[in-house]
Parts: structure tokens; sequence; C-alpha cells
């Protein structure tokens, strides 16, 4: 086993969040995720150095971690209440805008990082998540960093596919539920619900349910 992949560990609040056979050392990222969480962490952890809630993890970023690199992300969406302070602490950590014509200014790319980082919110769902149920992730001597939980991940996938604008995110929402054990199933079926208009529920994560959604 490489050494880079001998550091990640996840620490969460309750057990069994994943199904037994999985390791949580998460071996199964790709290089450029694994530089780009490592990077993350030590961002999370000057925040808290400074006395500031560090950035959560969300969108794709997410999904990538908890799905072992099944489904892969372009960048990490943060949310932090503490915009200002995030970017000057990334820009302290090498960050730049990108520039040039075409090219989005809204996130931020790192030199050695194939990942770009980009705030896009916040508050978590916009306040609707329970902020209880973060999990934190130790990163090796890097730091911990804090990321959505897997059931308002799969809340908020599936009110992406409700709202018609992405159809892929069902399968992620899925994946997630598939790989995943020990979730909190009545308060998943409250917030898909609360996502989804009333629309979507647990149900429609379930294997059975896939082929009438395809």
């Amino acid at each position: 086993m490489a050494e880079s992949h001998s550091i990640y560990t996840a620490r969460f609040p309750s057990t069994g969040r994943f199904k037994s056979g999985m390791s949580a050392d998460m071996t199964q990222w790709r290089p450029q995720f694994q530089a780009a969480l490592e990077k993350l962490a030590e961002i999370s952890s000057a925040m808290d150095e400074l006395g500031l809630n560090p950035p959560i993890l969300v969108g794709g970023g997410a999904v990538e971690l908890y799905t072992q690199g099944a489904i892969n992300t372009g960048d990490f969406d943060l949310v932090t209440s503490q915009q200002s302070a995030l970017e000057s602490v990334m820009v302290e950590h090498g960050f730049v805008r990108p520039r040039g014509a075409g090219r989005l200014t809204r996130g931020w790319i790192h030199p050695s990082l194939k990942l770009g980082f980009e705030v896009v919110g916040s508050r978590l769902l916009d306040g609707h998540a329970d902020t209880s149920l973060l999990q934190l992730i130790e990163v090796g001597a890097h730091g911990t960093v804090a990321v959505i939980s897997i059931e308002d991940l799969i809340a908020d996938r599936m009110g992406q596919y409700a709202s018609g604008a992405a159809h892929d995110m069902i399968g992620q929402a899925q994946a997630l539920f598939t790989l995943s054990e020990g979730l909190d199933t009545d308060y998943m079926e409250r917030r898909i619900r609360e996502e989804t208009i009333d629309t979507y529920g647990v149900q429609d994560l379930k294997a059975d349910a896939r082929d009438d959604q395809s």
C-alpha cells in the first residue's frame, strides 16, 4: 500500500457509516482528490487557529469522498459564514483567482492542485441541515475536514434531481445510499421530502425504484 494512502482515517460521530468491506482509510481516492483534501485540511486548521469555524465540504467533493472515488468531481464546493476570512487564508496557502477570457472568477485555483475551490453559500443547505450530523475527516498531519452528512447530501442530490435540472443526481443519491449504512432514515426521509417538495422519499433510493426513474 502506498504511504500516501495510509494517512487517511475517518472519525464519525456514529459507527457503521460505511458498509463492511469499505476501509476507513479511503484507499480508492485518486491522487488529485487526495491532494485537494490535504490542502482543505490545512486551510481548515488555519481557520481553527484563528478561532473561526472551518469551511464545510459539500457537493461533488463530498460525494467523491463518501463513494470512495466511484463518482468523481471537478472542484470542491465549500460553505462558510466567514468567506472573507476563509479566502484570505486560501490566498496565504497559495490560491489565486483564475484569469483569462472565458475563465470563471467565482472560484479559486491552486498551482499544485487539479481541483478548484469555490464558496457556494454561507449556510449549510440554507440553514435546513442539522449541523450536529457533520462528519469530521482526519487527514493525517494535515488536519481535519468538516463534511456535510450523508443524509443531507442525499437530500440535496434528490432536491436537484426533483428540480428537473440535473437528472443524473438521482444516480449519485442512490450510490450514496447503497454504499452507506447506519443512516438516520427518519431524518433523511424528512429532509428528502423538504428538498423535493414532498415528491420523493427514502423509498425512491432503493434498488427496486431505479428502473422507474431511469
